[in-house]
């Protein structure tokens, strides 16, 4: 079967450790289901994988990709559930939670293995392409959002970085929920394009607030924590969820401590997060931000486009 995988590791230039060709097919196993894959999508996550973090030599090669929607063996439509181990389905009980393209091969492949219970319906409302977007951006941010932060429709929220597939997805998601959003970039095309999609306010990186808000979304880092921690009212909460610019400088804990700001880590969600995601895009009508589609055989265009963060929204890719 075709594939994008990781053939080796490349700390410094990621894409030189790509290879797209043919790679064995998944392998029947109990306990486990093979999907068709009808639609994956790109995350940074990919990037991270091509860089040598969380794959070790002796895992190599290693098929990409964290997200799909396609068709299951009874010829279910079904969204693929990427968090594997978490609550022991089809792994054993002590298996550690791991991503898709970590222990097990991914989903950027015609067909990819998953535990029967990481499948879920895909509601009928949602196209291949809709679906494949949500179970990594979408179900982070709306756990961060949610889940994590707890917030309501009313508060407020700040989100790092307009453009990124997790930031577009709080912001389309925190709108839809009623929740005033202020995005920051620096790029003007990209904070008008936040504000077309629902975004209340939209400022320069590193640009004072108006006003401090309930929680933060931060995914990029070091570009960005100072003013994530400066722009959080006191008790508020920032949920990270990534680091693309960087680890954080200084952590800022004299301010944290003293404003009692919660800072709380999010890798995607949990199943029934994801169950939760998909009936809300199916009985609101919100859809997920699609940047392009790209072929398999073309991923490393998808996939040097997210590099440069050129993308808004998703980039699909289409076995």
């Amino acid at each position: 079967m075709l594939a994008a995988y990781a053939a080796r590791v490349s700390p410094d230039t990621p894409l030189d450790a790509l290879e797209v060709g043919e790679r064995p097919e998944p392998e029947e196993r109990e306990h486990w289901s093979t999907v068709e894959v009808r639609a994956a999508s790109l995350n940074h996550h990919d990037l991270w994988s091509l860089r040598g973090v969380g794959l070790r030599s002796e895992q190599l090669p290693m098929i990409l990709g964290t997200d799909a929607a396609g068709v299951a063996p009874d010829g279910t439509e079904v969204v693929v559930h990427g968090v594997v181990g978490a609550d022991g389905h089809g792994v054993g009980p002590r298996e550690p939670r791991t991503l898709l393209s970590e222990r097990y091969p991914g989903t950027l492949a015609q067909l990819v293995s998953v535990p029967t219970a990481n499948l879920l319906p895909k509601p009928p409302e949602l196209t291949y392409t809709e679906a494949a977007c949500l179970p990594t951006a979408y179900l982070t941010a709306y756990r961060m959002l949610f889940s994590v932060a707890a917030l309501r429709p009313g508060q407020s929220v700040l989100v790092q970085g307009a453009g990124g597939g997790v930031a577009t997805a709080a912001v389309v998601l925190g709108a839809a929920a009623g929740l005033e959003v202020t995005v920051t970039s620096r790029s003007g095309a990209k904070r008008e394009r936040a504000l077309s999609l629902g975004a209340a306010h939209a400022v320069e990186t590193g640009a004072r607030l108006p006003a401090r808000v309930d929680a933060v979304v931060e995914s990029v880092g070091q570009a960005t924590w100072a003013h994530s921690v400066r722009s959080v009212k006191p008790g508020g909460t920032i949920a990270v969820c990534g680091a693309t610019s960087g680890d954080a400088p200084p952590a800022e804990l004299t301010r944290i401590f003293f404003q009692e700001i919660a800072v709380r880590g999010v890798t995607m969600g949990t199943r029934e997060d994801l169950a939760a995601l998909l009936a809300f895009c199916a009985r609101t009508g919100v859809r997920p931000v699609i940047d392009s589609e790209v072929p398999l055989a073309r991923v490393r265009d998808g996939l040097a486009r997210l590099e440069a963060g050129a993308q808004t929204g998703k980039i699909v890719v289409v076995p």
